[in-house]
């Protein structure tokens, strides 16, 4: 099979960052399905992985945690799906990734893929929809109110991978008056595309920004995607007392002492704990991409893919990571596809 892989932690730029390589098919066992790649999406997780600050203890060493495909054989303990079955999927941090013409996936980490999405748009969703849907509903358990505090959700970075899923999450299934953070025009307009009631500027005190919206109280929930760190003092800030905060992010430090006048709880998502320690609750992200697929089945939520960036190569794929690096881009760059 035809693969894209690295072989050390590097910048993008540096030759052979990435490389076009080929290897023997993987054999699925277990509970494992055998997929062919239809199309992959990239994530900040694929970029930090390159650049070592995540170690991938896997050989072949191949990126990728997005997915949509096609079922091509099962592993022997397999009931959730059969050959020709399309699915979606974000996979393990453990595993080689996605960016490979066949791929093993252990089926309690995938869903169906929608019907009225193609395997692009399908590609876009899996990993910032688990991401978000954990967040919110696992985590930071948006649908417990917090006492005194406004109904209300920051999501800091609304325009990214994360934040463009969590903004129409919030809206379709909860009451929450969402309040998305981005810093350039088209950024804001893509978060209010979205649903996002209020889109305030990041690069502003966000405490300010959000004291001028006029909600009835300070809000209990932040969902910090991005810049976390730098960020911190404002959102301790806008908190109202006993609020929750929920960071993705990967801060060097973060001093969490400032939360404790406020009571303030900090809830970290890491989207691969649950395959990383094989948890009880493993099969939830099964459930999860299910309800996902429903959803935008029924016309709720929509892809959050905003380019197409060609086949799957590593030419193609380098110039993905350099854009989300850049931390310029919105929504979710997609690529689909071997050349022939």
């Amino acid at each position: 099979m035809r693969a894209v892989t690295y072989t050390e932690a590097s910048r993008i730029d540096a030759p052979g960052a990435l490389q076009d390589t080929t290897f023997a098919d993987p054999v699925p066992a277990g509970r494992d399905l055998l997929v062919r790649i239809e199309a992959v999406s990239v994530n900040p997780i694929d970029t930090k992985v390159r650049q070592g600050v995540y170690q991938q203890a896997c050989e072949p060493k191949i990126l990728g945690w997005d997915a949509a495909g096609t079922v091509v054989s099962v592993g022997s303990d397999a009931r959730l799906f059969k050959p020709g079955d399309a699915v979606f999927y974000a996979g393990a941090l453990d595993r080689p990734g996605s960016n490979a013409a066949l791929h093993c996936v252990d089926e309690r980490l995938v869903g169906r893929k929608p019907e009225t999405l193609d395997f692009a748009a399908a590609a876009a969703l899996p990993l910032t929809a688990l991401t978000a849907w954990e967040m919110l509903f696992d985590r930071l358990d948006v649908t417990r109110p917090v006492p005194g505090a406004a109904p209300a959700l920051v999501i800091v970075g609304g325009a990214g991978g994360v934040g463009s899923i969590a903004i129409q999450l919030a809206r379709q299934l909860t009451d929450l008056t969402v309040i998305a953070t981005a810093s350039r025009p088209e950024t804001a307009q893509w978060c209010r595309d979205l649903g996002a009631h209020h889109v305030i500027d990041h690069a502003k005190p966000l405490a300010a920004e959000v004291a001028g919206l006029g909600l009835p109280g300070a809000p209990g929930f932040v969902f910090a995607t991005t810049q976390t760190g730098a960020h911190l003092p404002q959102i301790i800030e806008l908190l109202a007392p006993q609020g929750r905060l929920g960071p993705i992010d990967d801060p060097e430090t973060l001093d969490v002492m400032p939360l404790k006048p406020k009571s303030l709880s900090l809830h970290w998502e890491l989207m691969f704990t649950r395959s990383l320690f094989h948890t009880a609750d493993m099969e939830r992200q099964h459930a999860i991409l299910t309800e996902i697929a429903g959803l935008v089945d029924a016309g709720r939520l929509r892809s959050t893919q905003s380019e197409a960036f060609g086949s799957i190569n590593a030419t193609n794929l380098a110039r993905a990571h350099a854009l989300i690096e850049s931390g310029r881009a919105k929504g979710k760059v997609v690529l689909q596809g071997f050349d022939a």
